[in-house]
This record gives C-alpha cells, sequence and structure tokens, in this order.
C-alpha cells in the first residue's frame, strides 16, 4: 500500500496522551455523539485518525469559548448532516462568536480595574517606603 493511501491509526491512550482528554471524556464524547463514528480495529479497541485529533483540537476550542455542548453536539451532527448545513453551521458560530467577544469586553473591563487597584497599591507602598526612609534604588 502506497504511503499516501495508509493513515496512522491511534489507540485511545495514545490520544489521551497526545490530546489530554481523559479515555473516559473520549468514550463520553463518542456516545454523546460529539465525536464522529471511531474506526475499531478487529478486536474492538477504537482506533482514532488524525482527522479525529484535528476534530478534537476543533472540539476543545469550541469548549474554550465556553459554548455549551448540546452546542456542540448540534454543531456535530450538522456537519455529519452534510454541506446543506453549512449556513446553520456558520449561525452557530458567529453566535458564539458574538459571545466570545461580549466576554472578552467584560473581562478587558475586569482588568482595567484590576490594574488601576494594583497600581493604587502600588503607589501606596512606594509612598510609605519613602515616607519612611526605606525607598530602594
Amino acid at each position: 500500500m502506497s504511503q499516501s493511501l495508509t493513515q496512522t491509526r491511534y489507540t485511545i491512550s495514545e490520544v489521551e496522551a497526545r490530546t489530554g482528554l481523559t479515555q473516559h471524556t473520549l468514550r463520553w464524547y463518542e456516545r454523546i455523539g460529539l465525536m464522529p463514528h471511531v474506526d475499531r480495529s478487529h478486536s474492538g479497541q477504537r482506533r482514532f485518525t488524525d482527522k479525529d485529533l484535528d476534530w478534537l483540537a476543533f472540539v476543545g476550542k469550541l469548549r474554550t469559548t465556553g459554548m455549551s455542548v448540546a452546542d456542540m453536539v448540534r454543531y456535530a451532527e450538522l456537519v455529519r448532516e452534510g454541506d446543506h448545513t453549512v449556513g446553520e453551521r456558520r449561525a452557530l458560530l458567529e453566535r458564539t462568536r458574538r459571545e466570545v467577544r461580549t466576554r472578552i469586553t467584560e473581562l478587558t473591563d475586569a482588568l482595567a480595574v484590576l490594574d488601576y487597584k494594583i497600581g493604587t497599591y502600588t503607589a501606596d507602598t512606594a509612598a510609605k517606603n519613602t515616607v519612611s526612609g526605606k525607598a530602594q534604588r
């Protein structure tokens, strides 16, 4: 068989090591429909492909956005349904992007408050050290 036709296959333990996801989580993803069908060896062991690893990386990014598991599963269903669902998939991702941008704005505002307070405490500490003659050079 030529190199281009062979695919690297990974055991569930190898996928756990590569992704940081537990075997329990990988099985759960498959059970709830978040993972596409995973091939099995003749003995029934799961055999993941590079495409599966790419999908898991994408799911990890969706998790980071705060997307609900239900929305992630819905997205996975839409992917499996085919190209006619591209519009619905895009709408789901656009909604998630809006939510992420809102969170970024909220976190940026919170960070500014923290920076202000830290600056205040830093200035207070420097002033107290100067007054007591403990200013360091």
